[in-house]
C-alpha cells in the first residue's frame, strides 16, 4: 500500500497570509500605497510568492503596534 502524502489543507493555514487587498482594506489605504511602502521599505514585512505579494497577519500586527502612539509619544 503506497504511503499517503499529507493533505495540503492539513498543513496550509490560509488565514495566516493576506493579500494586498486584505491589508489595504484593514489599514484603510489604497493598494498603491502598499506598493509604494514596499518600494520605500517602510511598510509591513511581506512575502513574495512568484510575482504575488502576501502578508503574514502577525507581521502586519507587529508593524501596527510599532506605530502606536500614546499621548504624543511612540509606544
Amino acid at each position: 500500500m503506497p504511503a499517503k502524502s499529507p493533505s495540503a489543507s492539513a498543513s496550509v493555514k490560509p488565514e495566516q497570509l493576506a493579500t494586498c487587498a486584505d491589508v489595504a482594506e484593514l489599514l484603510g489605504v489604497p493598494e498603491a500605497t502598499l506598493t509604494q511602502w514596499r518600494y520605500l521599505r517602510i511598510g509591513p514585512d511581506f512575502i513574495k510568492v512568484g510575482r504575488y505579494v502576501r502578508y503574514d497577519w502577525a507581521d502586519v500586527r507587529r508593524w501596527l503596534a510599532a506605530r502606536k502612539t500614546i499621548a504624543g509619544k511612540t509606544a
